[in-house]
Formats: C-alpha cells, sequence, structure tokens
C-alpha cells in the first residue's frame, strides 16, 4: 500500500516504476469486477445457504421478546435491556421477522449480501484512496475465512450491516474532499450514524477518516478537524451509551473476571494485535471460542508482544518519508485503529469467554488485506521480466485457497450442535461449549448424556452459574427435585441477578407445593428481567393456585404482551377466564392456543368440553 509507487492521474505513459493491476484493465468497467466479487461470495459462501440457527440467535432473533412484542420497535430504540443496543440491526431482524418468520435460509442469504455488498464497498473506497491491485485487496478480505464468523452466523448481521454503513461514510467522505459538495458530507455523517446505531464498534469512523485524509495530503488541516469533529461527537455519545450498556451486562454476570488493570489490559492488547494478524496471514485453526488467555504481568516475556507493536511502530515513524514505511503505517494503523474497542481496554462482556474472537477483526482485517495486496503488487512489478507472470498465478493461488478455507470453515456454522462439537475438538476447555452440547443432548430426550456435559463444564468452570442451572434442569427432568433445588440454589449463590435461575427455582418450589415462596422467586425474576414472558406465566400460575384469580389473569395477560404467540400463556388464561364466566373468551384463548400448538392436548380437550357445555 505505496502512495509513492502511483503514477500521477493525469500522466498518460507508464513509467518504469508504475504497477500494471488487473483494475487498469478494468478501469473503465469497474462494475464488471464489482460483480465477480459478488459472485465468488456467494460460491464460497454456499454452505451456509442450509445452515440454521445457533447460539446467540435466540437472544437476538428467534426468542427475542422485541420481535413479536406490538411496541417492539420501542422497545428496540428506546431500552438497554433488549438484547444489546443496536436498535437499527434489531430493527432489521424485526422486519425479516415479519416478512419470513423464522426460516434461517433468508436470514443467512441476507448476511451473504451484505458482505459481498461491503466487499464491493471496500474495492471502491481502495480505488478512491489511489491504493494498488485494490481489487485484489478487495477480493482477500471478501473470501478470507476470519470474515466465516461474521457472515454465516445470524446474530453476527451487526458486523455486515455495519459495514455498509460505514464504509459509505467513508466514500461519501473521501468524494466530498474531492468535489467539495455539502450533500456528501450530509449523507456522510447519516451513513456514519447508521453504522454507529448498526453496531458501536464503528466508534472508530472519525480516526479512519483522519487516517484517510494523512493518507492522501501527508498531514491535517485545521479545516478536516472541523469537517471530522461532528463525526467524533456522534462516536463520542455512542461510546459512553455502551460503556454503560457492557457495564450493566458485566454487573448482571455476577463475576469478577473483568476486574482488570492497567498492565493487564496493556499486555492483553499487545497479545491481541499479533493475534489478529497471525489469524490474517495464517488462517488456521479458526475457531468459535478461543481460549481465554490467563494474564501474568509478572513474567517478562508477557511484554514481548506489546514491546514488539511499539518496536515496529517506531520504526516506522523514524522512516515515514519512505514510501513502503507509510503504507505499512497506514495498513497497520487502520488495522489497529479497528481493533481499539475489543483490545481490552474496555469491559466487553465477551471477554467473559475469550479476549479473541473472529468476527471482532471483520472490519480492522482489510487493513493487512491491503497491505499484502498492493506489497505483492509492487514487488511483482519490480520482478525480473521471466518472473512477472508468477505474480498473477500466485495471487490466484491465494484466492483460491482462501475460497476454499472459507467454504470450510462455513460448514462448521451449521447447526449449534456442530458448531460446538468444533469448538469442543479445537478448544477442549471450553467450558461453554460442553454446557451448550449438554443443553442440545437435553433436548435430544438424553438427560444422562447432557449430565455429563453439565458437571464436566463445573469441572473446568466450579463458579460457573450457568452449568448449574442447566444441571438442575437435568435432575429435574430426571425426577431427583431436591437435588436440583440444591442445584439451583447454589447458582443464585454465586449469581443473585439470575433471573432464570429464580423463575426454574419458583418452578420447582411449585411442584414441591410452595407456591408462597415460588411467588418470591418468580416476583424477584421479573424484577430482574420485566419482559420476561415465562416468569409472568409461572407467577400466574402460582397466584392461581392460591385463589388471586385476578391478579393470575394480569399476569398471563402481561406474558401474552411480550409474547403473543405463548401457547401455555393462551390456555391457562382460558382456564381462568371459563371459571370466571367468561366463556366466549376462554374459548378465543383455547383455540389461539391450538393455532400456536396443534398438538396441545389438554387445550383441546378444555375446548371441546366448553363447546359441549354450551
Amino acid at each position: 500500500m505505496t502512495n509513492g509507487e502511483l503514477v500521477d492521474s493525469a500522466s498518460r505513459e507508464r513509467t518504469a516504476e508504475s504497477v500494471p493491476t488487473l483494475d487498469d484493465g478494468f478501469a473503465h468497467k469497474p462494475w464488471l469486477l464489482a460483480l465477480l466479487l459478488v459472485i465468488s461470495t456467494f460460491v464460497a459462501y454456499q454452505p451456509v445457504w442450509r445452515a440454521g440457527f445457533i447460539w446467540d440467535d435466540d437472544d437476538h432473533l428467534t426468542a427475542n421478546p422485541a420481535m413479536t412484542a406490538p411496541h417492539g420497535l420501542r422497545m428496540i430504540w428506546s431500552s438497554l435491556a433488549v438484547s444489546r443496543y443496536y436498535p437499527l440491526t434489531l430493527t432489521t431482524f424485526w422486519i425479516q421477522r415479519r416478512v419470513w418468520g423464522l426460516n434461517p435460509l433468508p436470514y443467512h442469504l441476507v448476511n451473504v449480501a451484505l458482505h459481498a455488498i461491503n466487499g464491493v464497498l471496500v474495492y471502491f473506497v481502495l480505488r478512491r484512496l489511489r491504493i494498488p491491485a485494490a481489487w485484489l485487496a478487495a477480493m482477500l478480505w471478501v473470501l478470507h475465512p476470519v470474515n466465516v464468523e461474521s457472515v454465516a452466523w445470524v446474530t453476527e448481521l451487526k458486523n455486515a450491516q455495519s459495514g455498509v454503513f460505514f464504509f459509505l461514510a467513508l466514500l461519501c467522505f473521501l468524494q466530498g474532499n474531492a468535489a467539495p459538495q455539502r450533500r456528501w458530507y450530509v449523507m456522510s455523517l447519516v451513513c456514519g450514524l447508521a453504522a454507529l446505531v448498526s453496531k458501536p464498534s464503528t466508534v472508530v469512523l472519525p480516526l479512519v477518516l483522519l487516517l484517510c485524509v494523512w493518507w492522501q495530503r501527508g498531514s491535517w488541516r485545521r479545516a478536516d478537524i472541523l469537517r471530522i469533529a461532528p463525526f467524533f461527537i456522534l462516536a463520542l455519545g455512542m461510546s459512553a451509551l455502551t460503556v454503560i450498556e457492557q457495564r450493566g451486562q458485566v454487573l448482571k454476570a455476577g463475576t469478577t473476571e473483568w476486574s482488570l488493570g492497567i498492565p493487564e489490559r496493556l499486555v492483553i492488547a499487545g497479545k491481541a494485535i499479533w493475534f489478529y494478524a497471525v489469524k490474517v496471514v495464517w488462517p488456521m485453526h479458526l475457531t468459535f471460542i478461543y481460549p481465554r488467555w490467563e494474564v501474568d504481568t509478572t513474567h517478562p516475556a508477557s511484554w514481548v508482544p506489546l514491546a514488539g507493536v511499539v518496536a515496529v511502530g517506531v520504526v516506522l515513524w523514524r522512516h515515514r518519508s519512505l514510501p513502503w514505511c507509510r503504507a505499512a503505517m497506514f495498513g497497520g494503523g487502520f488495522f489497529i485503529v479497528a481493533l481499539a474497542p475489543v483490545l481490552g481496554f474496555f469491559d466487553v462482556f465477551y471477554f467473559h469467554y475469550s479476549f479473541v474472537a473472529d468476527h471482532f477483526q471483520y472490519l480492522a482485517s482489510i487493513g493487512l488485506a491491503a497491505l499484502v495486496a498492493s506489497a505483492g503488487t509492487v514487488m511483482c512489478g519490480r520482478a525480473p521480466r521471466w518472473a512477472k507472470p508468477f505474480g498473477p498465478v500466485a495471487a490466484a493461488v491465494a484466492l483460491l485457497a482462501l475460497g476454499a478455507l472459507t467454504w470450510k470453515q462455513a460448514r462448521i456454522y451449521q447447526d449449534a450442535q456442530t458448531v460446538w462439537q468444533d469448538t469442543i475438538a479445537k478448544n477442549p476447555k471450553c467450558w461453554m461449549a460442553h454446557l451448550h452440547i449438554g443443553l442440545y443432548q437435553l433436548g435430544l430426550g438424553d438427560a444422562r448424556e447432557a449430565m455429563e456435559q453439565d458437571e464436566l463444564a463445573l469441572r473446568l468452570k466450579p463458579d460457573y452459574a450457568e452449568a448449574h442451572n442447566n444441571l438442575a434442569v437435568v435432575l429435574a427432568r430426571m425426577g431427583k427435585l431436591q437435588e436440583a433445588i440444591e442445584q439451583w440454589e447454589q447458582a443464585l449463590q454465586l449469581k443473585p441477578n439470575f433471573a432464570e435461575a429464580h423463575n426454574n427455582l419458583g418452578a420447582a418450589l411449585m411442584r414441591q407445593g410452595r407456591p408462597q415462596e415460588a411467588i418470591g422467586h418468580y416476583e424477584q425474576a421479573l424484577r430482574l428481567k420485566p419482559d420476561y414472558a415465562e416468569a409472568h406465566n409461572n407467577l400466574g400460575n402460582a397466584l392461581f393456585r392460591l385463589g388471586e384469580v385476578q391478579e393470575a389473569i394480569e399476569h398471563w395477560e402481561q406474558a401474552l404482551r411480550i409474547k403473543p404467540d405463548y401457547a401455555d400463556a393462551h390456555y391457562n388464561l382460558g382456564i381462568a377466564l371459563e371459571q370466571t364466566g367468561k366463556i366466549q373468551e376462554a374459548i378465543q384463548h383455547y383455540e389461539q392456543a391450538l393455532r400456536i400448538q396443534p398438538d396441545f392436548v389438554q387445550a383441546q380437550s378444555n375446548l371441546a368440553r366448553v363447546r359441549a357445555v354450551r
């Protein structure tokens, strides 16, 4: 990526140092290259066409109450409690849910399409910046397997969607610089805001804009700072909101794993930068969740990665007048700037599992891809005549290899079981993977295997409240109710604000004939999670058992406002309405329960009985 190697736009003659690239042959037909980018993306990601939903897709889409509630859009834009605060991304999910329900294919195709669009936009951004081999860089990025997690995982719509607005903001800003017009600047601001509310990690946009200006002019002017200042204001606002949201998630988790001092955060940042760089250059052994590093700041070797980053930066800065150093500063600078929000300086809930993840470097990897493509092109241009044909061959081999690796990696995302089994194969100590394999086995009816997986998760992480909760569910399913209650109590000792454990413990206490105690846990679950439809339903059941019918009805109605397709709540409400003499309304709720769940035997029986009486 070297500005010094470029021919001036006014020059019509090639000099000895100019480097012919594929872009040159299609200078007047860039959309042919863009079309090739799109086709290549869809071919490489063909395995996800048959993929389903996996982890966290429930939180964002399949079980998110905002997706079905009548006031869902208001919940999405006004609340920090609805999944994470990605309101524009969640709005896209909300729209898709209404168009094609929970058929996973369209969701995956949308992600792939957005990634393809991002590849095209990257190509045009790099062309605008006059970076050699712009198309090759975009193709390397769009086919790179580190991006599979961001494309094949439905939840990561936020990466693909925010990328579209991020690159559009860059294009509009650069266009505005080239031909000053207010509309381009306004469009850039609008796209920047859209990127922020699609995913907050795009707060790095103003820093990237500064980098682009520096690359084009070699310095910053006062006018540049003033033009970029509004982007900083937007970014600071979203940063503050995200810190509050993530801090709330961290506190809710009830652990101390994020209690890191400045030395620990610096060590993590240095190690993470090299980790991501290596994965870009050598994308092998990619996994859904990487091992969580143990940070020991007392060991001198822990500081080597950070020292290496600083040393490279110092060398490049001291020789910044050299074209290759300037290019490396731009590409490497973009890489580090784009990674900044996830290098460990701020608490991120995902750090509970690992300090690194492939989807964290979706934007960042562009910097290194462009650097490698342009450097390779320059080297090829300077090679002896007999060696020049090897350049295109090497590029073709690299693209084919990356495409094959992406196709292979995409197959891992077929379903939750495949994802977690692959994770365990590559990271055997991933306690969360064992937990989810246990959930899967329980869903298949294999309680014994589920219990073994939960116990293994607890051996790896004894303070894992979620594993205690899941083990309790298994024990309850096996009829060992008292042992299950003990596990739920243990989970709540570890994590007092664990709404699901409160709800589950309440249900167990109800089975033991202790409704008053159960009510206390249901109420606590609702204090922690007001839009918890299952807790409203269960609390209604407990109140109904105690003869407080009207209060029970209110909770069932609230459950249905949150989750309109909740068959159990419709059925329970039907029973209460029948008892209070509201037969027609009871019939309607029985019928609704059966529309949602046609094999609901109790609802069928009650409906037939009520109709017969009438």
